[in-house]
């Protein structure tokens, strides 16, 4: 397997630059979790970095990925296709209590 060093900014990881595998397409993977074992014995906390892109030349050209902090740590909402509709935000005005 291909391996790419890949900076990390933010969080407790800022400024190490960490070998991450790579995909079948030459990609490191969009989310990078780091599990932390607590030191009482609980359950372990797990870091969420995301992929973002490093930077672009003058020709814009991207110059390759880094993996920003994401101190919510969301789960991915899987595929999005371009026929899917977004995300709608939850209204509390459409609810009916009936």
């Amino acid at each position: 397997m291909k391996s790419e060093d890949t900076p990390f900014e933010g969080g407790p990881m800022d400024g190490r630059v960490l070998p991450v595998l790579l995909g079948p397409t030459g990609h490191p993977p969009k989310t990078y979790r780091i599990p932390v074992p607590d030191t009482a014995d609980g359950p372990p906390t797990v870091l969420v970095y995301r992929r973002v892109p490093r930077g672009h030349t003058k020709l814009g050209i991207q110059k390759g990925w880094k993996y920003a902090y994401d101190p919510e740590g969301k789960a991915d909402s899987g595929l999005k296709w371009p026929w899917s509709k977004p995300d709608r935000p939850v209204d509390k005005r459409d609810t009916t209590d009936g």
